[in-house]
């Protein structure tokens, strides 16, 4: 009897000790699922920490990246601005100049005529003049003429030089001058000194100091002076021609009337 208890109790023993190890198993497998997916959490948590610190990142650089296109595009801007200012600025500069050329042209238009009539009325003057020096003022007046029909010379430069014809013929008026040329009497031709003053009175005298004349505008012809002025009139063809001091003389010179 009591063999058999003993035997029914390590039985009854290895069962309970059979089902214990049976019920830690139970309970082990539960245990290991919820670590294995707590840690799938932390790792899916760190993936998404990773996927959202990633697209901070690209956040950050397209920020960054529209912040340099907006200076960018302030800057094209302002620069856009700047050249429309200069097309406009050059576009004005260029309608001032179309405008000037069109007012060239039509003052172009009235010059060439003017010049004309300016060397015209030069020619003219010329003729009514004393007729001193008189070969080379008519020279000059051709020469005028011949440059008006040259097409290689410039409009400005055709003007300039009749400006500067008529500034000569202006200072003609204010000085002594003294050349020598031929002097045309009862069909002979006189070498003679001539002396102009200014255009007030017109003298010749011949080369051996014993004759002299003076022209008479009203009557076109030469009119002989005295010998008492012939030692006036060659002091004066010396001051004209510098070889002379600076000296009073004394010559005869048309009345008012005749002068003007």
């Amino acid at each position: 009897m009591s063999k058999v208890s003993n035997r029914t109790k390590i039985a009854t023993a290895l069962v309970g000790a059979l089902a214990l190890a049976g019920s830690n198993l139970v309970v082990a497998d539960p245990l290991s699922d919820v670590q294995k997916a707590d840690t799938k959490i932390h790792q899916d948590a760190a993936a998404s920490q990773k996927k959202v610190d990633n697209y901070f990142d690209q956040a950050q650089d397209m920020a960054f990246e529209y912040a340099q296109v907006a200076d960018t595009r302030e800057s094209v801007k302002s620069y856009n601005d700047y050249v429309a200012g200069l097309v406009a600025d050059q576009e004005a500069t260029m309608k001032l100049i179309q405008d000037d050329i069109d007012g060239v042209d039509k003052l172009r238009q009235g010059v060439v005529p003017l010049m004309f009539k300016m060397v015209d009325a030069l020619e003219q003057f010329i003729a009514l003049d004393l007729p001193f020096n008189l070969e080379v003022r008519q020279e000059r007046v051709q020469r005028l003429r011949d440059i008006l029909n040259t097409a290689e010379v410039t409009l400005a430069e055709k003007y300039r030089l009749i400006l500067d014809a008529y500034n000569i013929e202006r200072e003609y008026g204010t000085k002594l001058n003294a050349q020598t040329g031929q002097l045309q009497l009862e069909g002979k031709e006189i070498l003679v000194d001539f002396l102009n003053f200014g255009r007030v009175a017109l003298y010749a005298q011949s080369q051996d100091q014993k004759q002299a004349w003076m022209y008479n505008a009203d009557t076109k012809a030469w009119d002989k002076l005295e010998a008492t002025y012939l030692r006036n009139l060659n002091k004066a063809i010396k001051q004209a021609r510098g070889q002379g001091a600076p000296d009073m003389f004394a010559l005869p010179i048309p009345a008012a009337e005749a002068a003007q």
